[in-house]
């Protein structure tokens, strides 16, 4: 049961949560990636001693594996809802492989030494698809048993235990065994209230080790008046037990700091909101090195686009617009993109937000939006410091100013500097309304206060998902 228990907790990495059964899973079908190439050697040679003839192969198999990996997490396999329906597993495993191939290749060119042939590398590619396609259909099964889910224990059963009921049946708790709401003192009768509430008449150390549980997430709607088992909850406690308050729970599971139960207290007293002079450089560096990257095939991209522009435009008006936004510490700077709107969008000098089928959007601007052309001038603002890769969206100092006199704790998005994608935009849709600056806002404060290097890491290997699919494009 203890093993059990250990792949139902999540593995921290530089602050953020990964469920221990990706981890597991990750590992496994990393080591198939190295013997695909083994088994493709086999079968390519077959009869040969490619042994010896071919030298050491151990260096291309791991760096085949580490580069397949990346772009199988781009393609958002690592996530809960990746397994959900067989058919868009097998694509997201195959694009994610073919797509593999692009970085393979550029490698190649860089490190001759790994090199392999078009015929052992298409033997690997497909050994890779179903052995890796296997090992999923397997897990799903491990997993649909839910014996890999972690088991949470609710101490509350009123308004605010009904917010955690209210987040699983939208199924952003996918992976968590919910087993049960314990009634507290102080909780309010709530009508969704139903068999899942429970009154305990033995000790809570004694439920949790029958019911083998892995988290207590306190939900108590008065905690003045809740009589807390203290004794019984630092025996859990002690006994390897996670036990978190309500908006640290969500923090964990949903990656967006809830601001409608946020206690000012606990974004002062909570771990992050840091950033060092170290990290500030580590991010300036990894920026730049970032564009430089992404410059050789950025740039012939942009000189297409501007063209496109310029045909459409019939000459009149400027291929490239400017409009003030707002970076870190409420500094205004000019952000630079690509015009997808008729030269007059904003002629009576109000600003609005795009809507869907927006009809100031050019033909060749929406497909630049769609496909994000129209942000690679944006690169330029990365070079220059007003941006930087990663980070909330910069929006307009009319959108800041209203929308910081409505919704607490808005202008704390600006203590980084915006960035050209963001945790908001590859959690949470294009919006233009009130409430999607609030639910974005959410997701915005995750990303401050848990910033990190792999973070951002994690964030351009999805956003390559969501440009390629063309998610929340408007």
């Amino acid at each position: 049961m203890g093993t059990v228990r250990f792949f139902r907790h999540s593995t921290q990495l530089f602050r953020y949560h990964i469920p221990t059964e990706f981890v597991l899973l990750a590992i496994i079908e990393f080591l198939a990636l190295i013997l695909s190439l083994y088994l493709a050697l086999e079968l390519r040679f077959l009869g040969d001693d490619w042994k010896t003839s071919f030298g050491p192969f151990l260096p291309k198999a791991i760096a085949y594996a580490v580069l397949m990996q990346f772009s199988l997490l781009a393609f958002g396999v690592y996530q809960r809802q990746a397994g959900r329906f067989t058919d868009v597993m097998m694509l997201r495993i195959a694009s994610g492989l073919l797509l593999g191939l692009i970085p393979i290749g550029v490698t190649y060119y860089f490190a001759p030494m790994i090199f392999l042939g078009r015929g052992v590398l298409a033997l690997t590619v497909v050994i890779s698809f179903v052995l890796i396609t296997a090992i999923r259909l397997y897990f799903r099964r491990v997993v649909k048993e839910r014996n890999l889910w972690s088991r949470v224990l609710v101490l509350g059963s009123g308004e605010k235990a009904n917010l955690i009921r209210e987040v699983d049946e939208k199924g952003e708790l996918r992976g968590l065994n919910l087993m049960g709401y314990v009634t507290m003192p102080g909780d309010k009768v709530h009508e969704n209230n139903g068999d899942d509430c429970m009154a305990l008449d033995d000790p809570l150390i004694k439920f949790v080790q029958e019911k083998d549980i892995d988290e207590i997430v306190l939900a108590v709607d008065d905690r003045r008046s809740a009589d807390l088992p203290a004794t019984d909850l630092l025996d859990c406690k002690l006994s390897g037990v996670d036990i978190h308050d309500l908006i640290t729970f969500f923090e964990r599971r949903t990656g967006k700091i809830r601001l409608d139960i946020l206690n000012p207290s606990w974004l002062y007293l909570s771990d992050g909101f840091y950033e060092s002079t170290f990290r500030r450089a580590v991010k300036r560096a990894f920026d730049v090195f970032a564009v430089l990257l992404l410059m050789p095939v950025a740039l012939p991209l942009m000189i297409l686009t501007a063209i496109a522009v310029f045909i459409e435009s019939k000459g009149k008006g400027s291929v490239l617009y400017h409009q003030t936004r707002v970076s870190q510490d409420g500094r205004l700077f000019q952000i630079y993109k690509f015009r997808s709107m008729i030269t007059d969008a904003e002629k009576d000098g109000v600003a609005r937000w795009a809507e869907a089928n927006d009809s100031r959007i050019t033909r060749v601007g929406a497909f630049m939006r769609k496909a994000r052309l129209d942000e690679l001038p944006q690169l330029l603002n990365v070079l220059k410091g007003d941006m930087s890769f990663v980070g909330p969206r910069p929006e307009r100092p009319e959108f800041v100013a209203d929308l910081a006199h409505t919704i607490p704790y808005y202008e704390e998005r600006h203590r980084v500097k915006p960035g050209l994608t963001g945790w908001a935009q590859i959690r949470y849709p294009y919006g233009n309304t009130d409430k999607d600056a609030l639910e974005k806002l959410q997701y915005d404060l995750y990303y401050v206060k848990n910033y990190s290097i792999f973070l951002d890491l994690l964030i351009l290997l999805q956003t390559a998902e969501v440009v390629m699919l063309g998610k929340g494009a408007r």
